[in-house]
């Protein structure tokens, strides 16, 4: 006469199940990680071929760059990351004011920042036209 398996209990059932489900919520957030690590070194990848020497140099030592406006030749310096980011300093480095505005999408800070360069450089007017003004508070 052959057995039959006792069944299971409802909360093994329900362990099991858990346990699972843990570990598929781990591989897919290692993975989203993975995929971020990529987009983030690609975007600081093309970052690297668009700054000059003396930018990346400032950027690398100082986490921002300096940029000169196309239009008034003030000049700006965008910080790493991707939003209230960009600030007008005066000759002697003192912040002036701020402003925020980034490219439509899902982007990594490598190309926002890329981005603000370009629209500073080539097209100041237009890029302030769309940005919010900051409020800035006076350093010290």
């Amino acid at each position: 006469m052959a057995m039959l398996a006792q069944p299971r209990s409802a909360r093994a059932f329900l362990s099991d199940a858990l346990q699972h489900c843990s570990r598929m919520a781990k591989a897919l957030r290692d993975w989203f990680q993975e995929a971020q690590r990529e987009r983030e070194a690609r975007g600081r990848k093309l970052l690297t071929e668009w700054l000059s020497p003396e930018q990346w140099a400032q950027y690398e030592a100082y986490g921002f760059f300096d940029v000169t406006g196309s239009d008034t030749g003030r000049r700006y310096r965008i910080r790493h990351g991707t939003v209230a980011n960009v600030y007008e300093v005066d000759e002697a480095g003192q912040t002036r004011a701020g402003w925020c505005f980034v490219p439509n999408g899902n982007l990594v800070a490598g190309d926002v920042v890329l981005a603000q360069k370009i629209a500073l450089e080539t097209d100041e007017r237009g890029a302030l036209a769309v940005a919010n003004n900051l409020e800035v508070r006076a350093e010290r």
